[in-house]
């Protein structure tokens, strides 16, 4: 596993990257090269090809065609792969205009897109997963066989990293249940240290939640780790995999001694000056739409365009966020809040649209002018879910350490929460921003919001 700027990339995944961006590559130049018969030198067309690959892989990682966390159904996975070209070839070819070797370029995209998609697909899965399962194998070993490791074994079945291979689960002395599969456990044939040499293991889980009174073999642990096995904690485990930290496993301990949370002054001016340019800049070119979205909302039914609401916001201050109002003048009409539900009779027509496409949101720009809110960060919720949410769910304030957000992480990893079970798995991406957000990982979610805007994911 790689850290780049605290955002965790398998070796495997990092593999994988530049064998695909490699190919892209090829494919772009040789394509150009031989249409051409051989006058132009072969480094002639180098930079718009460079800028076809790296703009396929990034739309490609933000369609989730990357993603571990979750297992993609085969019309789904299909979908994806024909998104990341709709956008990427035109994309491509606008920017290419503006390189040397452009104009090559620009005549042979088709026949090079051609050629590399249908080669991806083949070096994708017929060379590359394969080969990284063979020659990049990480051996974890699971200590514990209790509810905290059962998480573990769930979890590896849906995220299945290349070269992740499970070797079991390691009763401990102490613990009596088993809930993980009883074909997984290895049987205590000796030490902790014997057993993870025998089966070459690279990582041990640490899979139990009471780690007190003598419950694990601290010195077979210490004895592993000076042997180079990693060891890791069950939250370090999901922060590292999902991108997310379980609440379950949460100690106040890991939220004062973990590495992160880093909110200094040059990363608050790089976080301002983008929210500002960026916010005026959509403006601007969304004026016309929002004029649109205005008077239908006016022609539909009565009452005001813009919908104000008090949040929650940085620190725990109330402001008022705006929205384009998506639903009847009415919905509240017995003063209670509450959260919409799939296919809400509240929502209008011209609001179950805006919904789908984000676009009630583009109101909130001025709130991002005002420094009430940021691009990226966790969604502001109202007070009074805000209240509830506090005394059920433990560290629920520590979301309210940065600005909210027009996106998110919770956003785009998770769907619509409305209820307090899915606020608990909402404020577990929540606390993975807030501990780890940087530059790139804003990028990285709002490369991921247009997936989630174009597929309408957790629209209501």
């Amino acid at each position: 596993m790689i850290s780049f700027l605290r955002q965790h990339v398998t070796a495997a995944t990092l593999v994988q990257l530049v064998i695909e961006v490699s190919w892209l590559f090829a494919v772009g130049l040789l394509v150009i090269h031989f249409k051409e018969g051989m006058a132009k030198p072969l480094l002639h067309a180098a930079a718009p090809a460079l800028v076809f690959a790296l703009v396929m892989v990034t739309l490609n990682g933000a369609f989730g065609i990357y993603r571990r966390h979750e297992s993609l159904s085969s019309s789904a996975y299909v979908l994806r792969l024909c998104l990341a070209p709709a956008i990427g070839v035109p994309l491509a070819y606008v920017i290419a205009d503006a390189l040397p070797g452009g104009g090559l370029f620009q005549q042979y995209v088709g026949i090079a897109f051609v050629c590399a998609f249908g080669g991806l697909l083949l070096v994708r899965h017929v060379f590359v997963l394969p080969l990284i399962s063979r020659i990049l194998p990480h051996r974890v070993l699971v200590l514990g066989t209790g509810a905290e490791a059962k998480l573990v074994e769930a979890s590896l079945a849906t995220a299945a990293p290349p070269g992740l291979q499970l070797v079991g689960f390691h009763p401990l002395e102490k613990e009596q249940k088993t809930l993980v599969s009883r074909r997984r456990v290895i049987a205590r044939s000796g030490p902790l240290e014997a057993t993870v040499k025998q089966l070459g293991v690279h990582e041990i889980i640490v899979a139990v939640r009471e780690q007190r009174g003598g419950v694990l073999p601290l010195r077979s642990l210490l004895e592993c780790r000076l042997n180079g096995v990693q060891v890791t904690d069950l939250a370090r485990f999901f922060e590292r995999v999902h991108g997310r930290v379980p609440i379950e496993s949460l100690k106040v301990s890991w939220l004062i001694y973990g590495q992160g949370y880093r909110q200094g002054w040059w990363r608050s001016l790089i976080k301002r000056s983008f929210d500002l340019s960026a916010a005026i800049a959509l403006l601007v070119f969304t004026l016309p739409i929002m004029a649109v979205i205005a008077i239908s909302i006016a022609i539909e039914s009565r009452g005001p365009i813009v919908y104000r609401q008090d949040r929650i916001g940085c620190r725990g201050r109330k402001f008022v966020l705006l929205k384009f109002r998506s639903m009847a003048p009415d919905a509240e009409k017995d003063g209670k809040a509450s959260w919409a539900s799939a296919n809400d009779a509240r929502v209008t027509r011209i609001g179950r649209l805006m919904r789908r496409t984000r676009m009630d949101e583009l109101p909130q720009l001025i709130n991002v002018l005002r420094g009430e809110m940021s691009f990226v960060g966790p969604r502001p919720e109202r007070p009074e879910f805000v209240a509830m949410l506090t005394e059920q769910i433990p560290f629920y304030a520590v979301r309210h350490s940065v600005k909210p957000g027009i996106t998110g992480w919770a956003q785009v990893r998770y769907s619509y929460g409305a209820t307090v079970e899915q606020a608990v798995k909402k404020l577990e991406y929540d606390l993975y921003y807030v501990k780890n957000h940087t530059l790139l990982l804003d990028l990285l979610i709002l490369i991921d919001t247009v997936r989630v805007v174009m597929l309408g994911e957790g629209a209501r």
